[in-house]
């Protein structure tokens, strides 16, 4: 009798167990941290983004599997970057990674408590958005190269090329808000080095073709301004330099590749690498605040001897051994 009542309670909790399974709640899936990027170029051909995810990589994160990115391009309007932040804050996503001075401002601006990655050219600490380069004290810190520092040395370049030159166009986006202590520090160094400086201005496309038809009559060399309007159409840029006649430096490889004649600035796919490696770090449960503010010094002297020799310029031997790059 007692063995007989064991067996059929065993076979109850067994049952019980059969039919109970097949209704057992599901695992919820987990969801990913979203990353909020924001950038004030364009999707196409920006070569920066592939660093910045490699760098993600590095610290363990892979893009679908770890991760999810909310991409947010401004395509050359600075004016958007604000709303495009905003649109992320109210996405609530994890980090927000601001590639550029604008971005940077505009989600400092939001004084949104979202831990902010940065990379720019600008200073952070004289832009206010971090307290000190090694503690940023704040919910923001990243990665700046030295391209506003270079900006100087371009025009350097431009007369060690053209040494008879008495004028020198400079090309500025006036949207941007350094281009007013650029242009201040640009000015100073044309004085000391006997020059007259041109600036001309644009902030769109069809500005960019007014200053090149103003610039090829005027037959003046030129200095490209730091500023992501340019960057973004940094491939453009060198094009119209090399259908113009008009011999130019700017600071990305970019604009060399594409005919123009001279690229001198900092490494900005360093500093995209190394924000990525700070987005990684900020997932795992770093704070911003911990993070210094990487400097990126590297800079790099990129020469198109080809286009060099369209427009019948001789290089002088010490800069063409000074360069890291040589196009032919």
């Amino acid at each position: 009798m007692y063995r007989h009542h064991v067996k059929r309670r065993e076979f109850i909790a067994a049952f019980s167990c059969v039919v109970l399974w097949p209704f057992a709640a599901p695992a919820q899936p987990v969801a990913m941290p979203i990353v909020g990027f924001v950038s004030p170029a364009s999707p196409g051909g920006y070569l920066p983004l592939s660093a910045f995810l490699r760098g993600l990589g590095e610290a363990g994160f892979v893009e679908g599997r770890d991760f999810v990115i909310e991409y947010r391009w401004a395509h050359g309007r600075h004016e958007r970057l604000p709303a495009l932040v905003n649109d992320l804050v109210q996405r609530k996503v994890s980090v927000i990674a601001a590639t550029s001075t604008p971005a940077a401002m505009a989600a400092k601006a939001a004084n949104v408590a979202i831990p902010t990655v940065f990379t720019m050219s600008g200073d952070p600490v004289q832009l206010g958005l971090v307290s000190s380069i090694d503690r940023p004290n704040g919910n923001l810190t990243g990665a700046r190269q030295f391209d506003i520092e270079a900006a100087p040395k371009r025009l350097e370049l431009i007369r060690e090329m053209f040494p008879t030159a008495t004028n020198v166009g400079l090309l500025v986006n006036p949207a941007d808000a350094l281009t007013s202590p650029i242009s201040r520090e640009m000015s100073e160094t044309a004085v000391a080095l006997g020059l007259k400086l041109r600036v001309l201005r644009a902030s769109d496309t069809l500005d960019l073709a007014t200053a090149f038809k103003s610039l090829s009559q005027m037959k003046v060399p030129l200095v490209i301004g730091s500023d992501p309007f340019f960057s973004t159409h940094d491939i453009e840029l060198g094009r119209l330099s090399l259908s113009n006649r008009i011999p130019a430096i700017y600071q990305y490889p970019q604009f060399t590749a594409a005919g123009g004649l001279m690229s001198y600035g900092g490494d900005v796919a360093e500093s995209h690498r190394l924000a990525g490696i700070y987005v990684g770090r900020i997932l795992k449960g770093e704070r911003p605040s911990d993070l210094p503010v990487h400097e990126v010094s590297k800079v790099e002297l990129i020469i198109n001897l080809t286009t060099a020799k369209t427009f019948g310029i001789s290089l002088p031997i010490s800069m063409l051994e000074r360069a890291d790059q040589i196009i032919q």
